[in-house]
Order: structure tokens, then sequence, then C-alpha cells
């Protein structure tokens, strides 16, 4: 008599061996306060670059696009090459371009110079940011421990946001803005040794068929939830972009001091860590596309309180601290999502095509409050804008599926 052996259930694509999480989290923590932290601090040297190369704004900011564009464009391909060989090669690449860039600043004798340096800036954030770091956080962490790992990791960016604003103030009132660029040149160093301790890319279980690239590219393209991810985040960057960049505008057109401004932003990043976290946390109670919706709602009714609440130092303040709840709080939902329906082994390449959608949300943004403002010579209609795509990124989150794709629901028969 023989045995009728029941059917084993098809091993499934599991993270590389790993370091420790909380090494895995500390150093990506750090990478990513550092890189994201250069990345917000750009603006301190508009006027002194521009008033030393005799080039208008329009040429930095221009290179400041660049660098943005290009992040855009390179975070799937930064994810990707991080999820078949290693975020920390990845790391080590993109904290070299960063330095690269910044070095190209610092040499700058015209508008070309600067672009270069935009374009290495983007390479540089491309492979040192979120995108390529939620990935290492996804395969080290167990499932239940995802979302709270990559919420992690939205907080240490926001206190690298923090942490740089007044480190290169007072190094740009220390030893001037060239030299200042050389020393934060050196202070993104300290990512290369870091990225030593965030493992490899994922492998998979022994005796199954690995998901090539071109097979989870087919499969996300045809899960219509992923597509919903897509088309929210694109509202994200639109959101976050506008707000942070043409603040201090308003501000100034509201008769209040440019203080004001300088305030409302940190508060952004205080309650940015706050946020980040709690959305990290909320994921164990709610469905994370509820969340998601609950976020972009509450920007709208922000957006709508700024139209219609006079606007005062005290208003202008507690609005943008319950918008820093909702700023980054976004990224461990959505990018635990992506991990959800299609498992860590390409994540961060698939990540990084939504970010891209927030990438390009951000570009038309900050450009688009621009022409308005420059046309109707009021930031009213973009606030309207602003709210209608809060409203319509809450409507396409509503249908989304949290649940793995089939393949990853294999069951034994």
């Amino acid at each position: 008599m023989t045995d009728t052996a029941m059917p084993a259930r098809p091993p499934l694509p599991v993270a590389a061996p790993v370091k420790p999480l909380w090494l895995v989290l500390m150093s990506a923590c750090v990478i990513v306060a550092v890189a994201m932290g250069l990345r917000q601090v750009m603006g301190f040297y508009l006027i002194p670059i521009t008033t030393e190369l005799k080039v208008g704004r329009e040429v930095f900011g221009l290179a400041m696009a660049v660098a943005n564009i290009v992040w855009g464009m390179g975070a799937p391909f930064a994810g990707a090459f991080g999820d078949k060989f290693g975020t920390g090669r990845v790391v080590m690449l993109g904290g070299l371009m960063t330095m690269t860039g910044l070095i190209l600043m610092y040499l700058a004798q015209g508008e070309a110079m600067l672009l270069l340096s935009g374009l290495f800036l983007g390479l540089g954030v491309a492979g040192t940011g979120v995108t390529v770091l939620v990935g290492a956080a996804a395969r080290a962490a167990p499932p239940e421990k995802r979302t709270s790992a990559i919420a992690t990791i939205g907080m240490g960016s926001g206190m690298g946001v923090l942490l740089a604003v007044p480190y290169t103030h007072l190094l740009i009132q220390s030893f001037g803005w060239q030299q200042s660029l050389l020393i934060i040149a050196a202070t993104a160093l300290v990512m290369i040794p870091l990225a030593t301790t965030l493992g490899g890319g994922a492998v998979h279980a022994a005796g199954s068929k690995p998901q090539t690239l071109k097979e989870a590219l087919r499969e996300a393209f045809a899960h219509p939830s992923f597509w919903l991810l897509v088309a929210g985040f694109f509202v994200c960057g639109f959101h976050v972009a506008f707000y942070s960049v043409h603040l201090p505008a308003y501000v100034a057109d509201k008769g209040l001091p440019p203080s004001i401004a300088v305030k409302a932003l940190v508060v952004v990043g205080i309650g940015n860590i706050i946020g980040t976290w709690l959305a990290g946390k909320s994921a164990a109670y709610i469905p994370k596309q509820y969340g998601l919706c609950l976020i972009y709602l509450g920007r709208a009714l922000i957006f709508l309180g700024i139209l219609y609440v006079p606007t005062t130092e005290w208003t202008v303040l507690a609005f943008s601290a319950a918008l820093g709840l909702l700023w980054l709080s976004t990224v461990p939902l959505t990018s635990s999502l992506v991990a959800t329906f299609f498992g860590p082994v390409w994540m961060s390449m698939l990540f990084g095509i939504v970010f891209f959608s927030h990438q390009v949300g951000s570009f038309l943004g900050v450009w688009i409050a621009g022409r308005i403002f420059d046309v109707t010579k009021s930031y009213d209609l973009m606030w309207w804008i602003s709210i209608g795509l809060g409203l319509f990124a809450a409507l396409v989150h509503f249908p989304i599926s949290e649940k793995p794709v089939a393949r990853l629901q294999a069951k034994p028969a």
C-alpha cells in the first residue's frame, strides 16, 4: 500500500538573509536622514549662488527641478538594482553621486555646471532616499512588522530635515556658502560605511522559480490596485511640493514676516515625525487604503480652512502642524501596500514606479502654482485645485484591495 502525499505548497519568494532588524533600521534611518536632509536645504544656496554667479533665480530653480525629476526617473532603476544586487551597493553609489553633485555646485561658474550638479544630486537621492531603503526594511522585517519598519525610515527622513536646517545654516554663517558645500559633501560620506549593514537583494526559497523583472512588471501593471496607488501618490507629491515651496511667498503676500514661514516649515517637520509614526501604527487597526483615504480627506479640509480662516501667525502654524501630521504619513501605508500586493522581492523597484508619479506631481505642483499666481496674483485657485485633488485621492484609494496577488495566495490542494 502506498501513501498518497498531499501536494506541497509551492515555495514562495522570501527575503535574503539580512543583518538584525534593529541594525538595518538604524543604518537606514541615518542614511535617509542625511539624504533627505541635504535635499531640503538647497534653498539656502539660492541667493548666494545666483548673486555670486550673476544668474537669475530661474537657473538655480531649473537645476533643482532637474534634481527632482531625475530623482523620480531614477528611483525605479535604483530600486530594481537594489532588489537584485543589494541595497547597500546602490546606497554606496548614491552617496558618491551626492558628493559629486555638491562638489560640482561648489565649482560652478555658470548655468551648465549648476544643471550638471542638479543631475548628480538627483541621481544621488534616487540611490539613497526612501524609495530604495523601504525595500531593505521590508526584506529585514517580518510581515507583521513591515509597516512599522517602513514608518521608522519615514521618521528618520523627518529627523534629517529638522537637523539639516540648523546644521547648514550654521555652516554657511561660519564658513561661507562655498566652504559649507565641501563640509556637507564630506558629511555625505557617512552613508557609505553604513550601506554595508543593509544586506543584499531578495532571494527565493529553494526549488522555487525566481520571478524575473519582466514578470514582476507584467504582474504589477495588470493589478488595478497598483494603478490606484500610482494615481493617489501623484496627489501627495502635488500637495507637499506646492506647500513647501510656495508657503514663504504666500505668508509674505499676507503681510506676515518671513520668520513665520520658517517656523511653519519646522512645525511641518515635527508633525511629520509624529504623523509617520502614527500611520505605521494605524495599519494594525484599520486597512491601509482607508488610512490613506483619511489622510487625503484631512488635507482637503486643511486647505479649505486656509482659504476661509483669516491668515495670522497662529493659524499658519496651526494649519502647518495639522498638515505635518499628514505629510509623509502616506509613505509607510503606500509602500507597505506594494509589499502586500507583490511581496518584498521587487518592492523597491515597484515602489519606485509609484514614487515617480509622486515626483511628477511635485513638478506640476510647484510649476502650476507659480503660473496661477503670475496670472491671477493669488493662490486661491491653487488651494481649490489642491482640495479637489485631495478628494480625488481619497476616492481612488477607497476601492483598493489589501490582499496579495494570486501568486502569493497559492494554497495546498
